[in-house]
């Protein structure tokens, strides 16, 4: 879950990171909540809002109140604006981005940071690769005072204590929520110290049971405040753990984790087809989760043919074919499907599925073309 701008300063303010002062506006009537001068910012789950107009430096109230208007009635990249941080201007002298999160390609925690605040991360990394620091993190013995002083030199900061405070609180939040990224971006340097003028924050859905009344408050502000019109299946895939993301095709996809789903995203791009959605349900899936991701894919009307796509390694196959056949059962629906599995119990699987009359396929190529055709009504 991605959080919102003033969930994550929240978040961080109460582990003793400075961010400025500031009060959420959730009406453009609110005017009079809002100390001037203010820098008012559009509350939506997505980045480039300074690039998109939804960042403004207000000083009077007559400006105040027409920039909270044009904001109000403001689309930020397909996210209709319902909530606007008011915060405090702060005086900058030098802006720098930091971030903790796990670099997946070595599997350990990485500190990364740049002396390119307050700008594209990803833009840095291509242009000026040099900028970016990254010093990986022993999990055990965690963050070292060596490394703190060296990435106070790299970034010019002189005061290596309250780096090394800002560091630890980012490391021990990230380790607390069970978050995938803590980043900061950018991080002011001003005349007073380090304040972090904006923040992203992303927590592990699969690790929500740990944290259930923390992520409660969360999604209910962030439901509250999201406008989009959402479709059925967005609805029904709500809260369950399933990643859901909507496409224009007419090909329905489940597999059991996002690199499974993204290869056959290719393969059906490959054999001609199109895909409706990705959806992946995670490394630890039951019976229940893959019922219940059926039923979000089978929720678009435009889904011709369901393909699945398996690969067991702690998911166990013979789960996954109860799942299927549960809800082939409950639903009486005959869909057109194209089922492969492999890993964990799959022999213990793929006899569930014939037993019902359902034929998996041995290769996954070979699943994804038959779907292509049967989209086709070839």
């Amino acid at each position: 879950m991605r959080l919102l701008e003033f969930q994550a300063k929240r978040i961080l303010k109460d582990r003793g990171i400075p961010v400025p002062k500031g009060v959420l506006v959730s009406s453009p009537e609110d005017l009079n909540q809002i100390a001037l001068p203010a820098v008012l910012k559009a509350q939506v789950p997505v980045g480039g809002r300074g690039k998109a107009g939804a960042i403004r430096r207000v000083n009077q109230p007559k400006e105040a109140q027409t920039a909270i208007q044009e904001l109000f009635a403001s689309t930020v990249k397909g996210y209709p604006v319902a909530a606007l941080l008011a915060e405090e201007p702060v005086e900058i002298k030098r802006e720098v981005y930091i971030a903790y999160f796990i670099d997946k390609q070595v599997n350990l925690p990485l500190l990364m940071a740049s002396s390119a605040g307050g700008v594209d991360i990803e833009e840095v990394a291509r242009s000026s690769p040099s900028k970016i620091i990254k010093k990986h993190i022993d999990p055990i013995l965690g963050v070292q005072d060596f490394m703190i002083r060296s990435l106070a030199k790299a970034l010019k900061i002189d005061d290596t204590r309250s780096l090394w405070n800002l560091i630890q609180a980012m490391v021990t939040l990230f380790h607390e929520v069970d978050a995938s990224l803590v980043e900061i971006n950018p991080l002011a340097i001003t005349s007073g110290g380090m304040v972090a003028l904006d923040a992203k924050l992303i927590l592990d859905d699969k690790a929500a049971y740990r944290h259930k009344e923390l992520f409660e408050t969360l999604q209910s502000e962030q439901k509250r405040l999201d406008r989009r019109k959402k479709t059925l299946p967005e609805e029904l895939a709500e809260g369950t753990g399933v990643t859901y993301v909507p496409l224009d095709g007419d090909i329905g996809i489940i597999a059991d984790g996002a690199g499974t789903g993204m290869l056959t995203l290719d393969l059906i791009h490959e054999f001609g087809g199109r895909a409706a959605n990705f959806c992946e349900m995670g490394g630890l899936s039951n019976a229940g989760t893959m019922e219940k991701a059926i039923e979000v894919i089978l929720a678009n009307p435009r889904v011709r043919v369901l393909l699945i796509g398996l690969i067991g390694g702690m998911t166990r196959m013979d789960e996954m074919a109860e799942g299927i056949v549960q809800y082939t059962q409950k639903t009486k629906r005959d869909f057109p499907m194209a089922i492969r599995m492999v890993g964990t119990k799959a022999d213990v699987g793929k006899a569930k599925l014939q037993e019902v009359g359902i034929e998996p396929f041995e290769d996954l190529s070979a699943a994804v073309e038959a779907a292509v055709k049967r989209a086709k009504g070839l």
